[in-house]
């Protein structure tokens, strides 16, 4: 038996299939991810298809399917940082990492997400890496803001 699946069977001993999302959750905290190993062997453990495991986490934004990276990115597309050129930042965040949201740069130094607020509107645009909040962005600013995490 694997360690992911005795681990389950510690946290989740009574192995029903309403416990998903709980099982899920366990899951990505203990690896930082879901990965495909661990939805055949979750699939296993809770007598559920791979692609029904797949259909509810792929539902939930919380969920992740590639490996973090040493530094999340979060950019916020909240209403005051479109206005003020989200879009824009991210396309040239994505140019400049070479990755869409949701990804991790190969070398695993960067994932990005796209978040609808992160609450600092009358900074905009903003974007968070790790827990540093970074305002009032431009793409210049990027370049700088990125050289100081490696």
């Amino acid at each position: 038996m694997s360690s992911l699946l005795n681990t389950l069977g510690k946290h989740f001993p009574e192995c029903s299939k309403g416990d998903l999302i709980p099982v899920l959750q366990h899951v990505q905290d203990q690896e930082g991810y879901i990965s495909s190993n661990a939805i055949r062997e979750i699939s296993e453990y809770l007598n559920i298809s791979c692609s029904t495991i797949y259909g509810v986490a792929t539902f939930y934004s919380q969920f992740k399917f590639n490996p973090p990276g040493r530094h999340s990115i979060k950019i916020c597309l909240g209403t005051a940082c479109h206005v003020q050129g989200g879009d824009f930042i991210l396309s040239a965040l994505q140019m400049e990492i070479g990755i869409a949201p949701g990804s991790t740069t190969e070398d695993g130094r960067f994932d990005l997400e796209r978040v609808a607020c992160l609450g600092c509107c009358a900074i905009a645009p903003v974007m968070m890496v790790d827990n540093d909040i970074h305002s009032r962005l431009s793409v210049i600013k990027l370049r700088q803001i990125l050289s100081n995490y490696e």
